[in-house]
């Protein structure tokens, strides 16, 4: 009978996982085992109680060091409400008192500092009490920049000097950390081990006993060497955790360091969030950060979600009587610029993070499994330490025990109380020792060490870590779905056809064949219906051109055409402006001219802008019907751009009344641009070649059952014509339906319907974010393990619902960042599928550990249960176990847990979530392992004398034997570490 295979549908029903509803995640109180958490992200609180509860704990700081502080995390919470009541408390008091003043005459006018005409303390009042009344007095947003010194078009200087000066005068945008744990903390962690502690205690009483019956020459050995053995596991597990806390401090801090526009001495700069100054002026749009507190400049359907600050999930419209912003909110929607008036701890964001603690832990799935073996291993440890504790304590009261004299240890009456103790504190010693070394507390730290060094290693490969469950998810993707612009293309995009005038231009980059007011026209929509902007640095050099890829290309585009970026944009004023949306696929501008005329300019989606036309411009000047003939010609030549993998997007216009455009600001904020009776006036097909490497990444990912779906807002031929390229469809022969698959079909199928289609699916051209989404919802539906790029803000649910969200560095907004798990640096489909080997080599790396472990546990309590029972003694001592117990939990998992990826680890299918831990081949070659080691330390135990011709009459000659079954036994351990 043939069973189907382990990647086929039927397999990944059989997963509890294959459900993809949350509850199934987590196993919300249902799922008996309390260690059987496949998912982590956004697990409820009483599911992670539960198996920290059921876990067998030795020292509780260290083995929960790196999850989740349910406690601080709470207290995190609570305070945060704290200080927003405070805050709405003491702005209403500031409100409430400014109008006492303003009506009794006695407000106070502004107090100059040093440097620029308004005080710190006065902007800092003015901001986050949103005093209206104060911004008016200062003469509104133009006169505060004025008292600045910040120009609100070229923004501030921003040489050293400037920037110097603004930082003493107004501070710096950064607030005060906690700051980490000290080595000497990891120490005193480590001490609180309860074997440990015990040890010592021993230790102590072995050593006091020790002089006081053998004398301080003899008596000291056996508690001294105790002390050292448990003071050197506490010092290298100190210096082991140090490292790790370092490695997570670091790459925390590469998490916090966002990077942003600025507009300084005219142009626009990247600059770190830490380095913005007060009179900076920024550029915002949807989905970026507010980067410090400030008031609006200017800005179109601006809403801006500050939750993150006031606690309330709703949006807020800014306009010129609304005009704060808080550091830490998001842009929801619009663009703007605002001019920033307060940083750093000036500010609400810096007081609420300078108030909590930030790292507060996050377990992973494999954290908590090992937390499952560990406690397993642990019981089974310790019921064999308490057994043989009673068989030792037995045998030596009974007087079975036997010195090297061949005499008992004890004889009732006989012996005195002192030596009867230290006979009884050497047995308690081993028991004790013997639970340290089966209790594996380094085992689920090991996942830790593994993911700390990978997370390390995955920066260099382009890769920022922000939850470390998704690094060994990752290992078990079975589909990624990926965007195409940027990730699986170069992003590098330039105009190479269009067609003017009902016709294809010669020359796309020449303007010689084109009337004069096509031109114009063409030019005025390019340099106004845009989000970039064009720099012309003084002395001729060349232009600088800042924006989206898109808007770079078509702005590159209009300066070929003699477009004067500054110029065109002071002929007319924006009235409106509609921001490209996703799902609209285009964006407006409502423009009025210096004659009171008002063009309303329109750009996206080729097809369906050209869908909304009627008319075009024609070579001569002329406005002319878009008839049937005019129309199919444009539909081909997108259709023949699309084909040869261009992006087609088209320009077009039309003329409004100025009278029917509303005056009140409100009413304007949401009067919807007329977008029909459209005129034509350009398609152009944007070329953005495939990344070099992206065939071979695909390559792999289809060899080692990942498999790889485009998802895409460009043209369904566009997307077809790259996935070819990049090798996700093999043919043309595989570009058929359900394989190849338009948006709005595959959001018009049944639920059922899209579980069915979503299996087939390898390219979604001309999709929404919700489409997305719904194919997220699909595959995991399915038992898909869904890997999921985006850069978006609308990109956001997806990347939130997949098991894996992967955002773009380079193109990805803030909020798409923070509901990612993994940020790819160099927005490279290549830095995906090595995410993908380092998920496979951190569950690799982990099962050779587990195997490693056992195998000495296995070992290690079989010879001395034997020893104990067959002979009253032990040959694995105190001292020797504890050497032991430090090669496994640190040196071992050092190791073991930092091996980095091999391409064999690609030839193999995806890790199920739901796959043993230890496998029936680990099974295999633990007890091989296991058997082969205890024959020989058990040969070695009862005929070791006869083999080394020792004198059975000798006083040293156990001592001996036990020396080389310990160093039998080391070698046998590194033998299998190798």
């Amino acid at each position: 009978m043939a069973y189907p295979s382990r990647g086929s549908a039927y397999w990944r029903r059989r997963d509890v996982e294959a459900g993809g509803g949350t509850s199934g995640d987590f196993g919300d109180g249902s799922s008996l085992d309390p260690f059987d958490i496949t998912s982590t992200k956004n697990a409820p609180v009483d599911r992670l109680k539960r198996w920290r509860q059921a876990a067998l704990v030795l020292n509780a700081s260290r083995r929960f060091r790196y999850t989740l502080d349910l406690k601080k995390d709470e207290e995190n919470k609570q305070t945060l409400r704290k200080i927003r009541a405070n805050v709405q408390a003491l702005r209403a008091a500031h409100l409430f008192q400014a109008a006492g003043e303003h009506v009794n005459g006695t407000a106070k006018s502004p107090i100059p500092s040093k440097d620029f005409g308004i005080s710190q303390d006065q902007l800092v009042l003015m901001t986050k009490d949103h005093n209206y009344s104060a911004f008016e007095e200062y003469g509104g947003v133009k006169q505060l920049s004025n008292l600045l010194k910040t120009n609100l078009e070229k923004g501030i200087c921003g040489d050293d000097a400037d920037l110097h000066a603004r930082r003493n005068a107004f501070g710096s945008n950064t607030y005060p950390r906690k700051t980490g744990r000290s080595f000497w903390m990891f120490v005193w962690e480590a001490w609180q081990d309860l074997t440990l502690i015990i040890l010592i205690i021993a230790a102590v009483a072995s050593l006091v006993l020790g002089i006081k019956t053998e004398g301080i020459k003899e008596g000291w050995y056996d508690g001294v060497s105790i002390a050292f053995a448990v003071l050197l596991v506490i010092v290298v597990t100190a210096i082991s955790d140090y490292r790790q806390s370092l490695q997570f401090q670091n790459l925390n801090e590469e998490k916090r360091n966002i990077h942003m526009e600025v507009v300084r001495g005219g142009r626009r700069v990247e600059v770190s969030i830490y380095d913005i100054v007060v009179g900076d002026i920024v550029p915002l749009n949807i989905g970026d950060q507010v980067p410090a507190d400030g008031v609006l400049v200017s800005g179109h359907s601006l809403a801006i979600d500050e939750s993150s600050m006031t606690g309330e999930s709703k949006t807020v419209h800014k306009d010129s009587r609304h005009p704060f912003l808080m550091s830490g909110c998001k842009v929801a929607d619009g663009s703007g610029t605002m001019l920033v008036t307060s940083v750093g701890i000036n500010t609400e964001w810096g007081m609420l993070m300078a108030s909590i603690s930030e790292d507060t832990g996050e377990e992973t799935p494999l954290q908590v499994r090992l937390n499952g073996v560990a406690t397993f291993i642990g019981i089974v440890g310790l019921t064999v330490a308490v057994a043989v504790l009673i068989v030792l304590l037995a045998r030596y009261f009974t007087g079975h025990t036997k010195n090297s004299e061949g005499s008992p240890q004890f004889k009732a009456g006989k012996t005195s109380v002192s030596k009867a103790v230290d006979g009884a504190i050497k047995i308690f010693t081993i028991a004790v020792t013997i639970v340290v070394v089966a209790v594996p507390e380094g085992l689920p730290l090991a996942v830790t060490l593994t993911l700390a060094y990978s997370m390390r290693k995955m920066m260099a490969d382009k890769a920022l870590v922000r939850r470390l469950s998704a690094c060994e998810t990752m290992g078990s993707a079975t589909t990624i779905c990926s965007d195409k612009t940027g990730t699986l293309t170069l992003n590098q995009m330039t105009v190479v056809e269009a067609y003017v005038g009902g016709e294809k231009m010669d020359s796309p980059n020449s303007s010689s064949q084109l009337p004069t007011t096509m031109v114009s026209l063409l030019t005025e929509s390019i340099a106004q219906n845009t989000n970039g902007s064009v720099f012309s640095p003084e002395g001729g050099e060349d232009v600088e051109v800042s924006g989206s890829p898109t808007e770079k290309a078509i702005l590159r585009w209009g300066l070929k055409l003699g477009m004067n970026f500054e110029a065109t944009r002071l002929e007319s004023s924006i009235i409106h402006v509609f921001p490209f949306n996703s799902e609209k696929k285009r964006g407006g501008v409502a423009l009025k001219l210096m004659d009171s005329e008002v063009h309303v300019h329109w750009k996206g989606a080729a097809e369906i802008v050209l869908s909304s036309c009627t008319r075009y411009i024609d070579l001569n000047d002329q406005v002319a019907a878009l008839d049937e003939i005019k129309m199919m010609l444009f539909k081909k030549a997108i259709e023949d751009m699309a084909a040869s993998s261009l992006r087609c997007v088209a320009i077009a216009y039309r003329t409004y009344d100025l009278k029917d455009i509303p005056t009140d600001e409100e009413q304007l904020t949401e009067w919807a641009l007329p977008e029909d009776e459209l005129i034509l006036l350009a398609v152009v097909g944007l070329k953005d070649p495939c990344r070099p490497c992206v065939k071979d990444a695909v390559r792999l990912c289809q060899k080692s059952g990942v498999k790889v779906r485009m998802v895409t807002g460009d043209n369904l031929q566009t997307a077809k014509a790259i996935a070819l390229e990049c090798g996700i469809l093999g043919s043309d022969a595989d570009a058929t339906e359900p394989n190849l698959i338009e948006g709005k079909a595959f959001r018009a199928l049944s639920a059922f319907e899209r579980e069915e289609t979503a299996e087939k699916i390898s390219v979604m051209g001309r999709s929404s974010p919700n489409d997305k989404l719904l194919l997220v919802q699909a595959l995991k539906k399915r038992g898909h393990v869904v890997a999921v790029t985006g850069d978006g803000t609308n990109d956001a649910p997806a990347l939130h619902e997949a098991d894996i969200g992967l955002a773009m560095g380079i193109q990805g907004t803030e909020v798409a960042k923070e509901s990612s798990d993994i940020i790819i640096l160099d927005d490279n489909f290549a830095s995906v599928v090595k995410v993908v080997r380092w998920g496979r080599s951190i569950y690799a790396n982990i099962q050779k550990f587990i195997q490693f472990q056992l195998t000495v546990n296995v070992a290690a309590l079989v010879i001395n249960v034997v020893a104990a029972v067959s002979s009253g003694n032990v040959p694995l001592n105190a001292v020797q176990l504890l050497w032991v117990n430090l090669i496994m939990d640190t040196l071992g998992a050092l190791a073991l847990a930092t091996e980095p990826p091999t391409d064999h680890l690609m030839h193999r299918p995806p890790v199920g979530r739901r796959e043993p831990l230890i496998t029936n081949i680990m099974w295999r070659n633990l007890l091989i392992q296991a058997v082969y080691q205890v024959c020989v330390l058990l040969v070695l135990n009862f005929r070791g004398r006869s083999l080394l011709n020792l004198k059975s009459d000798s006083s040293d000659a156990n001592k001996v034997k036990n020396t080389l079954i310990f160093n039998a036994f080391v070698l046998c351990q590194v033998s299998d570490i190798l």
